[in-house]
């Protein structure tokens, strides 16, 4: 009876399009392309060569523990990339991004916000009709 109720609450395994993560981190990237849908397949197969080039600096990096540091937001995201700590470039800054499981097919940009959220102060002098009538000095 205990084993049925852990077996309920125990974690499920994380799959993509019915493959496992050591399944896709064993796959080329053509081959993962495949599985994606079809605008991020046409994106894949056309970066393959940017993607392969990105992660090999990334892994030279990671070992010599340094911030992998990018500004290419359309890259999409594949499973080599995953547990990886990538600073995206916002457009001001480079936000820190983990890579997990449920990013793959994504881009990079999606997770890096380039637009703040608005935060509205109190009014500036002139900006309402009573501060109009005083002077500014």
């Amino acid at each position: 009876m205990a084993e049925q109720e852990t077996e309920k609450f125990k974690k499920k395994e994380f799959r993509y399009r019915e493959k496992t993560i050591e399944e896709l981190k064993k796959m080329e990237i053509r081959e993962f392309a495949k599985l994606l849908k079809s605008n991020e397949k046409r994106t894949a197969f056309r970066q393959t060569d940017e993607i392969q080039k990105f992660i090999i600096r990334a892994n030279k990096k990671m070992k010599k523990n340094k911030a992998i540091k990018t500004h290419l937001r359309y890259l999409i995201i594949v499973p080599q990339m995953i547990g990886m700590r990538i600073l995206v470039h916002s457009g001001k800054e480079f936000v820190p991004v983990n890579i997990t499981e449920e990013m793959l097919g994504h881009r990079l940009g999606e997770f890096s916000v380039t637009r703040n959220k608005v935060k509205h102060g109190s009014a500036g002098v002139g900006a309402t009709r009573s501060s109009a009538s005083r002077s500014v000095k």
